[in-house]
């Protein structure tokens, strides 16, 4: 089965930078979509960013394109998330999320899932 782990997160200010990283480990498929969502306290978890392994599209929420960069280390077989501009609206509980489905941006295409990671932006 897939694994994936979750890393990065922190406290950070407004206008600052994280990088989130999720390293996939077990089977894995060159057709997989790797996504990133989020969760704030309350709200349902939300599309965030997604890259595909074989074709390296890229897919961006629009509260986020030209902030947040999404990219890929098939070497590590890691996924990182580039986080610029850092908004207190950007605080949440990050996921990793791993699809069988190509282009996946829905929280019902993926199958796998980190643990989570807090990223929390002050103001």
């Amino acid at each position: 089965q897939v694994q994936l782990v979750e890393s990065g997160g922190g406290l950070v200010q407004a206008g600052g930078s994280l990088t989130l990283s999720c390293a996939a480990s077990g089977r894995t498929f060159s057709s997989t979509t790797m996504g990133w969502f989020r969760q704030a306290p309350g709200k349902e978890r939300e599309f965030v960013a997604a890259i595909s392994w074989s074709g390296g599209n890229t897919y961006y929420e629009d509260s986020v394109k030209g902030r947040f960069a999404i990219s890929r280390d098939n070497a590590k077989n890691t996924v990182y998330l580039r986080m610029n501009s850092l908004k207190p609206e950007d605080t949440a509980v990050y996921y990793c999320g791993g699809s069988y489905y190509s282009g996946a941006t829905a929280v019902r295409l993926y199958k796998y899932w980190g643990q989570g990671t807090q990223v929390t932006v002050s103001s």
